[in-house]
């Protein structure tokens, strides 16, 4: 397992922000926080932590420095092992993984990679909810999901523990899409790179709010059409794209989909390893809260175009605990077998 350190950082905007009120036994000071992205750098994960590691550590007792490190590997899945086996257990490791992740014990194939258990974690919060999209590149001739069920696409992959080839292999086996599926990108951005080179017809489990904050000229210009999109609900900005649920008949497939969406309300969930003591993980969800309603950040973040619906760290534990509880034996096993390569 590599961890690297990015250069890239967004910018840096002062704002007097009042000091939260804080524990007099406890502090950070003299610590450095690391922020592990289970993502490569430039992805919508890699770029709501940059941001939040801006100014998470001044919402900290101590006012720690709060670094951001790259460590991807299978979806993230190497972080998040690492992150509960590995990782120092004190708050100064928390990471950003993907959604997913939590549910994979249920949802992912059954080969002993899930090294921890997900209810066990210390969920921190996170900065969103999630709708995800399909995408075609608009020289594909994919041009709406019609077309995507006839004719079909080839599209990108990285890995599939990741949202991208889940929600492909979910929609083959549902609604009857054609998706031919290329793993083993390196993440969001290679996937986009293979777009414009025509290696790729397009890409799957893309999320919306990465789709217009990184790549919006691609849309103001049409050079990827919107396909599908999943959620719990269809987002504002997509009133005529249809839901991946709104098409789905048979209540086997309505729980088999609402399994699979039921991760998209984490959107992208800040996680400690468990045994962080108690107050530690109180200190950084009230520094996450705090961050997320800082008129500095919000201002950053509407400036980068990423969407803010801040969802606290204890909905986060219901939400994982809730599934364990709820998922059937047998529909587990469904979703492992449609699931695994």
């Amino acid at each position: 397992m590599k961890s690297f350190l990015c250069s890239v950082a967004l910018s840096l905007t002062i704002g007097a922000v009042a000091a939260p009120a804080f524990s007099q036994e406890e502090t950070f000071a003299g610590e450095e926080v690391k922020l592990y992205v289970g993502f490569g750098p430039g992805g919508g994960y890699d770029l709501y932590a940059r941001l939040i590691a801006n100014h998470l550590g001044k919402h900290l007792p101590g006012e720690p420095s709060v670094i951001p490190m790259n460590m991807e590997g299978a979806g993230s899945m190497l972080l998040t092992n690492w992150l509960y086996n590995v990782a120092p257990k004190d708050g100064t490791a928390i990471a950003t993984i993907s959604r997913a992740v939590p549910f994979f014990a249920l949802t992912g194939q059954d080969d002993g990679s899930v090294q921890f258990d997900a209810t066990k974690f210390n969920w921190i919060g996170s900065a969103n909810d999630e709708v995800s999209v399909c995408v075609a590149w608009a020289d594909s001739g994919v041009s709406n999901l019609e077309d995507l069920m006839t004719d079909g696409m080839v599209m990108g992959g990285d890995g599939p523990t990741a949202d991208g080839e889940q929600f492909a292999r979910i929609m083959n086996e549902v609604i009857g899409t054609k998706i031919e599926i290329v793993s083993g990108y390196g993440g969001g951005g290679a996937i986009n790179l293979a777009m414009e080179n025509g290696e790729v017809e397009g890409r799957c489990g893309w999320s919306w709010s990465s789709v217009v904050a990184s790549q919006k000229e691609w849309l103001d210009n049409g050079r990827i059409k919107v396909l599908v999109q999943m959620g719990s609900a269809a987002h504002p900005d997509l009133p005529d794209v249809p839901t991946l649920s709104s098409l789905i008949e048979s209540p086997e497939d309505k729980a088999l989909v609402n399994l699979i969406l039921a991760r998209q309300a984490l959107g992208r969930p800040y996680v400690a390893p468990p045994e962080v003591p108690e107050e530690r993980v109180r200190l950084l969800r009230d520094a996450f809260e705090a961050t997320l309603s800082d008129p500095a950040f919000v201002k950053e973040a509407e400036q980068a175009g990423l969407e803010l619906n801040y969802l606290n760290g204890e909905k986060i534990q219901s939400i994982v605990e809730d599934v364990y509880a709820n998922t059937t034996e047998a529909l587990a096993a469904r979703v492992k077998e449609i699931l695994t390569p």
